[in-house]
């Protein structure tokens, strides 16, 4: 088969082209629409054309629309790929005739499917199933460590590769035992573990780590110090109860995180499907309100995730901002200090019946749901111990309704990574009432299940990487007046 490239960046079309290579094809690049049209004069009608939008001399707009207005190339896939996300401007790419869009920076696998999509390649047979997932132990206790080896170790998908009682040990062992995945202890003699968690990222990069701390005053602020340090998650060590009753906690807390951040099976991706193909979810009214204020659902990788997002829009931001991080008592006001103090930002731990100010970003403490009460000219906060909702209090579906209730339009939704379907029914709340979501993408996310869910329902309308999704939340407050 036979693809054309065309990108006025060298590194992007080798890009394309090497992706387009290891599936077969024979690439031919040009490095702006007027070159574009040259090598089809020349070379003929190939398979598959990827284009980008903004280039010089002829950008990939107007290029689609000479090529469409021609009876050869009408049925030929056109694949616009490009750094323009905004949802009204795919819709303008795709009335100049593209069939599918891809969003800049992409995945070999994302540009996969989107071949898939279009029918140019088959979807590629299921895979055998994986080895199991191999998982380093570190703990000072002992019978922690039994505990933990015995219980792990009997489930078929998992296999415990070592066991360390302390930092330092567990880093000799990772070289050798190869794990894909360390669960790993707070406090530890020789080397505590966030020492350890910020040499195994310094050693071995994006090592997947999930802490296993107690819940604790002291122990949990050294997890959210983890977390922010690079953590993919942590599970609350159970206390004061016996060896069977401590198994029952690690299958039930233990091993679906272990399953959710380092998945096996035929799929071999995150928690979720990909989701449907199909033209961009339709424009809707809210796009010329003025947002009254930003409601954030996060989960698993919710700390790193909501450091690297809330600067970008916070500081110039006029409406308030509200955050649901699945996480106990103890570990949520921790997390405020650590991100104020971290980002210079006013975040802090929210409290019952205080009133909502612009430019506050107010967390929900663990253990409580948080909801807007009074109305949108005077809202204030209102905590209440009313039964979990998706097996999570705080759950983000209480916040979600409730600021549609007050803002309807007004309210921009965010569902940042995490296990789970939390945020899908309120996210369906802010949609039904005129308002807008986001989304972060599949593979920026530690877990794609609660921001998974929302894109297969079709209630985003936006879908990006992390990296975008705060400057994403500060353009649309810039635009629509918050």
């Amino acid at each position: 088969m036979r693809a054309l490239v065309v990108d006025d960046s060298k590194p992007a079309r080798s890009i394309v082209a090497r992706t387009l290579g290891d599936l077969r094809f024979d690439c031919t690049e040009a490095g702006n629409g007027q070159e574009a049209l040259a090598a089809l004069a020349a070379g003929g009608r190939p398979d598959l054309i990827t284009v980008n939008w903004h280039m010089p001399v002829m950008d990939g707009i107007e290029f689609v629309r000479r090529l469409r207005r021609e009876p050869a190339y009408r049925s030929l896939p056109i694949l616009m790929i490009s750094t323009e996300h905004e949802q009204e401007r795919i819709a303008v790419a795709q009335q100049a005739g593209i069939d599918d869009y891809l969003a800049k920076p992409f995945t070999a696998a994302a540009f996969t499917r989107k071949l898939v999509d279009l029918g140019v390649v088959a979807a590629p047979a299921p895979t055998a199933r994986r080895e199991p997932i191999g998982v380093l132990i570190c703990d000072d206790s002992a019978t922690i460590r039994g505990i933990l080896s015995a219980t792990l170790g009997a489930d078929p998908e998992i296999k415990v590769t070592g066991a360390a009682d302390n930092g330092a040990a567990c880093l000799d062992m990772i070289p050798t035992t190869r794990p894909d995945l360390v669960l790993l202890d707070v406090e530890m003699p020789v080397m505590d573990g966030i020492t350890t968690l910020r040499e195994i990222r310094r050693r071995f990069g994006k090592l997947p780590v999930v802490m296993f701390s107690s819940l604790t005053e002291r122990g949990a602020k050294a997890t959210v110090d983890a977390l922010l340090a690079g953590a993919n998650d942590y599970v609350a060590k159970p206390a004061g109860l016996g060896a069977t009753d401590v198994a029952a906690r690690i299958r039930t807390d233990v091993i679906g995180r272990i399953k959710a951040i380092v998945p096996r099976g035929s799929g071999g991706g995150r928690e979720s499907a990909r989701p449907a193909s199909g033209p961009p979810a339709p424009l809707r009214g809210s796009r010329q309100e003025r947002i009254q204020g930003v409601v954030v659902a996060v989960s698993t990788g919710g700390p790193t995730a909501l450091a690297e997002v809330l600067p970008a829009f916070v500081p110039d931001a006029r409406v308030p901002i509200l955050v649901v991080q699945h996480m106990p008592a103890f570990f949520t006001a921790h997390l405020a200090e650590r991100l104020a103090k971290a980002g210079g930002l006013p975040v802090r731990e929210a409290v019952n019946g205080e009133p909502v100010r612009p430019g506050e970003v107010l967390l929900a403490p663990g253990g409580r749901h948080m909801e807007l009460a009074g109305d949108a000219t005077q809202p204030r906060i209102r905590l209440t111990d009313e039964p979990p909702e998706n097996s999570c209090r705080p759950a983000a579906d209480v916040l979600f309704r409730s600021a549609a209730r007050l803002w309807g339009a007004g309210t921009l939704g965010v569902v940042l990574t995490g296990m789970g379907r939390d945020g899908l029914a309120g996210s369906r709340t802010i949609v039904a009432a005129g308002g807008g979501v986001i989304a972060q993408d599949e593979f920026s996310s530690v877990v794609w299940g609660m921001p998974g869910e929302v894109v297969r329902a079709g209630l985003a309308d936006s879908v990006l990487p992390l990296s975008q999704v705060g400057v994403e939340v500060a353009l649309r407050l810039k635009r629509r007046g918050g």
